[in-house]
Parts: C-alpha cells; structure tokens; sequence
C-alpha cells in the first residue's frame, strides 16, 4: 500500500525543469507537503560505465553550474530524442568521449536523489570501448575525457579531487557493480 497522492501544483517550469509541491496523506494518515523537482522533456537518464580492453575505464570532467565545480564523472545523457535507452548510452558515450561499445548492457536502475527529484537512472556497462572519432559535445559541454587504470583505480579516482574539483560519489559504487559484470 502506498501513500495517497492528493494535490501536485507546478511552481514554477523551465525548458528542462519544473519544481513541484505535492501533497499526500501519509500511511499514518496524515497530510503532508513536499516541495521536488521533475525532470521535463526527456524519457529516462542514463549512465555509462566504460572499460577499454587495456584495463580502463573512461571518466569525464564536466563543469556543473548547480555545484559550482567540476566534477569527475561517469558519462551520461537524456533520453530526450524518445530514443530505446541502450542506444541512448551507446550514443551519449561516443558523444562525450569519442569510445563506442558494441558490448552494452544495462546493469541498474534507481532514483539519484529521490528527496529532491524524480529523476531514475538506467545504468548500462560498456565493455571493450574503443575510441572511435572525436566528441561531439552540445553546445553547453565541455568535457574532458579521463582514462583510468582499473588497477589502482581509487588512488587515481583520490588524485583527480582538488578544491574546484568534486569526485561523483556514484562512481564508487557503480564502479564496483561494473566490476562485476566486466
């Protein structure tokens, strides 16, 4: 049994944003408010984490304008194109990094911050990814492609954090459940 969804109002809506407040009655029956935001015009989110057959695996520095900082990151992308989700990370993976994976699966699926959003990522493994071409970012990315050892994968993943810099905490343990399915 789940609570009861009984009001969501819009505040305010962006082109790829929208804040809500829903209102719901608790299983204790009681009425509580909550103030979230929705992810608008794309059908799913995806996460790719890529290894090369030399024993890498591929990470992407991006600036992110919410935290003020770069962060290192595994690639990822929208569904915004209403496209099937493992073509999604096959594409979002040779745009950011040039590398493209015939050997794509999907590993998970879950909420990123189910207090404050609705988004849900679709986690897929790219096994012997080569590089192929060069990116082909948008227009708002500027990415820098970042291969790592799997060896000794954390004291390299500890070395690339500085002041202007934070570490995704997603690529530790996505890392660790790719691991398992290389």
């Amino acid at each position: 049994m789940l609570p009861e969804i009984i009001d969501r109002e819009t505040f305010w809506k962006g082109k790829y944003l929208e804040t809500l407040q829903t209102t719901y009655i608790n299983l204790a029956k009681k009425r509580i408010t909550w103030e979230s935001v929705k992810r608008i015009t794309c059908n799913g989110i995806v996460g790719i984490v890529p290894f090369t057959d030399n024993g890498e695996t591929i990470l992407i520095k991006q600036f992110r304008p919410p935290v003020e900082r770069f962060v290192i990151e595994f690639p990822a992308g929208l569904n915004d194109k209403n496209e099937p989700l493992i073509e999604v990370a096959r594409r979002e993976l040779q745009e950011e990094t040039g590398y493209f994976s015939e050997d794509i699966e999907e590993i998970a699926v879950g909420p990123l911050s189910a207090g404050a959003s609705n988004e849900v990522l679709n986690v897929f493994i790219a096994r012997n990814a080569v590089l192929q071409g060069s990116q082909n970012l948008d227009h708002a990315e500027e990415i820098e492609v970042i291969k790592v050892k799997i060896e000794g994968f954390y004291e390299s993943l500890y070395a690339l954090e500085r002041d202007d810099t934070y570490i995704d905490l997603k690529l530790y343990g996505l890392f660790e459940l790719a691991r398992r399915h290389i």
